[in-house]
Protein backbone atom coordinates (compact mmCIF):
# COMPACT_ATOMS: atom_id res chain seq x y z
CA UNK A 1 0.00 0.00 0.00
CA UNK A 2 1.19 3.56 -0.74
CA UNK A 3 1.55 5.97 2.08
CA UNK A 4 -1.32 8.05 1.88
CA UNK A 5 -3.40 4.92 2.08
CA UNK A 6 -2.01 3.94 5.31
CA UNK A 7 -2.60 7.78 6.90
CA UNK A 8 -6.05 7.66 5.36
CA UNK A 9 -6.64 4.14 7.15
CA UNK A 10 -5.43 4.86 10.54
CA UNK A 11 -7.04 8.10 10.56
CA UNK A 12 -10.48 5.79 10.06
CA UNK A 13 -9.01 3.53 12.60
CA UNK A 14 -8.89 6.33 15.09
CA UNK A 15 -12.18 8.03 14.58
CA UNK A 16 -14.04 4.70 15.08
CA UNK A 17 -14.31 4.71 19.00
CA UNK A 18 -13.17 1.91 20.84
CA UNK A 19 -15.50 -1.02 21.78
CA UNK A 20 -13.57 -2.66 24.52
CA UNK A 21 -16.35 -4.71 26.19
CA UNK A 22 -18.96 -4.06 24.52
CA UNK A 23 -21.61 -6.53 24.79
CA UNK A 24 -21.56 -9.77 22.46
CA UNK A 25 -24.52 -11.01 22.98
CA UNK A 26 -28.33 -9.48 23.28
CA UNK A 27 -31.55 -10.79 24.04
CA UNK A 28 -34.18 -9.91 22.27
CA UNK A 29 -38.43 -10.90 23.26
CA UNK A 30 -39.94 -12.55 20.48
CA UNK A 31 -43.07 -14.39 20.09
CA UNK A 32 -42.71 -18.26 20.38
CA UNK A 33 -44.41 -20.58 17.59
CA UNK A 34 -46.55 -22.20 20.01
CA UNK A 35 -48.08 -18.60 20.56
CA UNK A 36 -48.00 -17.90 16.62
CA UNK A 37 -50.19 -21.02 15.93
CA UNK A 38 -52.26 -20.37 18.49
CA UNK A 39 -53.04 -16.79 17.79
CA UNK A 40 -53.72 -18.14 13.87
CA UNK A 41 -56.02 -20.84 15.14
CA UNK A 42 -58.00 -18.84 17.10
CA UNK A 43 -58.08 -16.13 14.52
CA UNK A 44 -58.81 -19.06 11.50
CA UNK A 45 -61.87 -19.66 14.14
CA UNK A 46 -62.99 -16.19 14.28
CA UNK A 47 -63.30 -15.50 10.41
CA UNK A 48 -64.62 -19.16 10.25
CA UNK A 49 -67.73 -18.41 12.37
CA UNK A 50 -68.35 -15.51 10.00
CA UNK A 51 -68.14 -17.75 6.75
CA UNK A 52 -64.54 -16.49 5.28
CA UNK A 53 -62.17 -18.39 4.27
CA UNK A 54 -58.92 -16.66 4.85
CA UNK A 55 -55.13 -16.75 5.11
CA UNK A 56 -53.16 -15.66 8.57
CA UNK A 57 -49.59 -14.50 8.60
CA UNK A 58 -47.65 -14.50 12.21
CA UNK A 59 -44.14 -12.30 11.57
CA UNK A 60 -42.38 -12.45 14.68
CA UNK A 61 -40.22 -9.64 16.29
CA UNK A 62 -37.31 -9.22 13.53
CA UNK A 63 -40.19 -10.37 10.73
CA UNK A 64 -39.52 -13.75 10.20
CA UNK A 65 -42.71 -15.81 9.53
CA UNK A 66 -43.62 -18.11 12.30
CA UNK A 67 -47.04 -19.57 10.82
CA UNK A 68 -48.89 -19.17 7.87
CA UNK A 69 -52.43 -20.74 7.91
CA UNK A 70 -54.24 -20.72 4.48
CA UNK A 71 -58.22 -22.19 4.94
CA UNK A 72 -59.86 -24.07 2.59
CA UNK A 73 -60.63 -22.29 -0.57
CA UNK A 74 -59.09 -18.91 0.20
CA UNK A 75 -58.05 -16.76 -2.59
CA UNK A 76 -54.55 -17.44 -4.12
CA UNK A 77 -53.72 -13.64 -3.17
CA UNK A 78 -54.58 -14.04 0.47
CA UNK A 79 -51.03 -15.60 1.38
CA UNK A 80 -48.83 -12.32 0.00
CA UNK A 81 -51.49 -10.40 1.66
CA UNK A 82 -51.56 -11.30 4.87
CA UNK A 83 -48.23 -11.48 4.77
CA UNK A 84 -47.62 -7.69 3.44
CA UNK A 85 -50.18 -6.63 6.31
CA UNK A 86 -48.70 -8.38 8.82
CA UNK A 87 -45.12 -7.13 8.10
CA UNK A 88 -46.63 -3.39 7.74
CA UNK A 89 -47.95 -3.48 11.23
CA UNK A 90 -44.91 -4.81 12.62
CA UNK A 91 -43.04 -2.61 10.66
CA UNK A 92 -45.03 1.39 11.75
CA UNK A 93 -45.99 -0.58 15.35
CA UNK A 94 -49.49 0.20 14.08
CA UNK A 95 -52.46 -1.48 12.64
CA UNK A 96 -51.73 -1.56 8.84
CA UNK A 97 -55.08 0.23 8.45
CA UNK A 98 -54.14 3.26 10.46
CA UNK A 99 -51.01 3.33 7.99
CA UNK A 100 -53.48 3.06 5.06
CA UNK A 101 -55.53 6.44 6.33
CA UNK A 102 -52.40 8.39 7.17
CA UNK A 103 -50.77 7.51 3.41
CA UNK A 104 -53.87 8.33 2.38
CA UNK A 105 -54.19 11.88 4.30
CA UNK A 106 -50.50 12.76 3.57
CA UNK A 107 -50.29 11.73 -0.04
CA UNK A 108 -46.95 13.32 -0.51
CA UNK A 109 -45.41 11.57 2.85
CA UNK A 110 -46.54 8.24 1.60
CA UNK A 111 -43.29 7.30 -0.02
CA UNK A 112 -42.49 4.03 2.15
CA UNK A 113 -45.54 2.53 0.15
CA UNK A 114 -42.40 1.32 -2.51
CA UNK A 115 -40.65 -0.53 0.27
CA UNK A 116 -41.35 -4.06 -0.24
CA UNK A 117 -44.23 -5.75 1.81
CA UNK A 118 -46.08 -2.91 2.62
CA UNK A 119 -49.51 -2.46 1.99
CA UNK A 120 -52.17 0.15 3.27
CA UNK A 121 -54.94 -2.27 3.97
CA UNK A 122 -56.37 -3.14 6.75
CA UNK A 123 -56.11 -6.55 8.57
CA UNK A 124 -52.39 -6.27 10.45
CA UNK A 125 -51.87 -5.46 13.85
CA UNK A 126 -49.07 -5.69 16.10
CA UNK A 127 -48.82 -7.59 18.86
CA UNK A 128 -47.09 -6.20 22.10
CA UNK A 129 -46.01 -7.45 25.08
CA UNK A 130 -45.89 -4.43 27.29
CA UNK A 131 -44.05 -1.44 25.28
CA UNK A 132 -42.43 -4.17 23.47
CA UNK A 133 -43.19 -5.56 19.88
CA UNK A 134 -42.70 -9.63 19.55
CA UNK A 135 -44.31 -9.82 16.50
CA UNK A 136 -47.63 -9.06 13.87
CA UNK A 137 -50.68 -11.06 12.87
CA UNK A 138 -51.83 -10.19 9.19
CA UNK A 139 -55.59 -11.55 7.59
CA UNK A 140 -56.37 -11.03 4.37
CA UNK A 141 -59.44 -13.16 2.74
CA UNK A 142 -62.44 -11.28 4.08
CA UNK A 143 -65.16 -10.23 1.35
CA UNK A 144 -66.04 -6.73 1.04
CA UNK A 145 -69.39 -7.88 1.79
CA UNK A 146 -68.32 -9.27 5.16
CA UNK A 147 -66.43 -6.09 6.27
CA UNK A 148 -63.13 -6.81 4.08
CA UNK A 149 -59.97 -5.41 6.57
CA UNK A 150 -62.29 -4.34 9.00
CA UNK A 151 -63.03 -7.90 9.87
CA UNK A 152 -59.63 -9.02 8.83
CA UNK A 153 -58.67 -7.15 11.73
CA UNK A 154 -61.33 -8.17 14.10
CA UNK A 155 -60.20 -11.79 12.96
CA UNK A 156 -57.04 -11.08 13.64
CA UNK A 157 -57.30 -9.01 17.27
CA UNK A 158 -59.53 -12.61 18.27
CA UNK A 159 -55.60 -14.36 17.82
CA UNK A 160 -53.86 -11.80 19.53
CA UNK A 161 -56.64 -11.51 22.63
CA UNK A 162 -56.15 -15.45 22.81
CA UNK A 163 -52.69 -14.96 23.92
CA UNK A 164 -52.41 -12.03 25.70
CA UNK A 165 -52.16 -13.78 29.10
CA UNK A 166 -48.60 -14.74 28.11
CA UNK A 167 -47.98 -11.38 26.70
CA UNK A 168 -48.41 -9.79 30.50
CA UNK A 169 -51.86 -8.55 29.90
CA UNK A 170 -55.64 -9.68 30.04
Amino acid sequence: MKHGTWIVLAACLGAVPCVHGAQTLISERTLSVDAAMEAATAALAACRAHGSQVTITVLDHAGRTKVVLRDDGANPHSVEHSLRKAYTALTYHTPSGEYGKRAAASPGSAGPLHLANITTAAGGLPINAGATIVGAIGISGTPGAKGGGAADEKCAQAGIDQISKGLGRE
